[in-house]
């Protein structure tokens, strides 16, 4: 090279060089450049930060997701309400004060109306498959309700059981008893049963239970131990209630910013997070309930007969629940029929849904 062109070159080294620096020392630079689109994404959920939940689910599914990305995608965790309180959560993500999160449909009554079949009385013992069956369920007849958002998941949770103060373990026991309900269908079951519903925080469950506010709740047993029920709850009957509908989604405009390699991590990692984690599924849910009675809960087994009593009002429940959306142009019999298919190519029973209403 001629000594005129070595010169040459060097002036363009330096003019690049200075120009790069003055733009770091700006904060104008472009970080993306260096470290190939590496993000740090939030992520939100109303489960406390020692819960079972957090701790064995969304903690290590948020570093799978940095471990497969090869670092590149980092993660801050948001647990116990932190951004908002739980029926805020679908918007805390939506509107982006979140990148991802786990919200619960049921907790905004109507906003997702079909959505609610996911939380059908129906004997689910693992997270693992809820998801299965509710992404199923999800991209056969759901897809229209959840527009503005990416859906990594939804899930109709596993079986909620009444914990109560005292023994329930027939239809007579239930009247006048109140019962906190998590909304949605399990609300029309507890009516339906010669019970009272009552609406309240989970956090406010248990001094409610302790002071005599409330007598008992439905809820998911997981949920038992993340809120300590255990120690006020010394009873729990048997009987599916079902659950409420939720799942994980994420902002679509921090969806839409990755690349296609980040994009499929975490569709790999958190289109079934319980299935990748191990939380939450079939093995886990034996220690969850070998861990509740271990707290001193008894645990009451229904008769088969005094069972299917229940059960046939819980089906009187979705047919009435099909009719109301159906007076609103829901095909809603057509979604039931489609989350009994998806409910019996996985051995699972969907006890709430009528006869009638079995075939797509």
């Amino acid at each position: 090279m001629c000594e005129e062109c070595k010169k040459i070159s060097r002036r363009t080294f330096l003019k690049g060089a200075a120009v790069v620096g003055a733009a770091a020392g700006l904060g104008v630079f472009d970080s993306k450049i260096l470290h190939a689109q590496s993000a740090n994404l939030k992520f939100s959920t109303w489960h406390p930060p020692v819960s079972r939940e957090v701790k064995t689910v969304w903690t290590p599914m948020m570093e799978e997701v940095k471990k497969r990305s090869g670092g590149k995608l980092a993660y801050t965790m948001y647990a116990g309400a932190a951004l908002g309180k739980g029926p805020e959560h679908f918007d805390i993500v939506a509107k982006g004060m979140s990148d991802l999160g786990y919200f619960t449909a049921t907790w905004t009554p109507g906003r997702f109306p079909l959505t609610d079949v996911l939380s059908l009385a129906v004997w689910v013992d693992g997270k693992d498959t809820a998801a299965d069956i509710g992404n199923a369920v999800y991209n056969r007849a759901l897809k229209d309700e959840f527009k503005n958002v990416k859906v990594l998941e939804l899930n109709g949770c596993i079986q909620s059981f009444i914990w109560t103060k005292k023994p329930i373990s027939k239809l007579a026991d239930l009247k006048g008893v109140k019962l906190r309900s998590p909304g949605g269908h399990q609300t029309n079951y507890i009516k339906a049963l010669g019970a009272e519903p009552v609406f309240m925080p989970l956090g406010d469950v248990y001094m409610a239970m302790e002071t005599g506010t409330i007598d008992g709740i439905v809820t998911c047993a997981p949920l038992v131990l993340a809120y300590k029920l255990g120690e006020v709850a010394k009873y729990g009957t048997v009987l599916t209630f079902g659950c409420v509908s939720e799942g994980t989604v994420m902002n679509m405009k921090s969806w839409n910013k990755l690349p296609a390699d980040q994009k499929k991590v975490i569709e790999d990692v958190c289109t079934n997070p319980f299935k990748v984690t191990g939380g939450l599924g079939k093995d886990d849910y034996k220690k969850i309930m070998a861990d509740i009675q271990k707290m001193g809960v008894k645990m009451i087994d229904l008769p088969k007969a005094e069972a299917e009593q229940w059960y046939k009002r819980f089906q009187d429940v979705t047919r009435k629940w099909v009719s109301d959306m159906e007076a609103k142009k829901l095909n809603a019999k057509k979604v039931v029929a489609i989350m009994n298919e998806e409910c019996e190519k996985r051995n699972v029973h969907l006890v709430s849904c009528p006869p009638e209403f079995k075939k797509v």
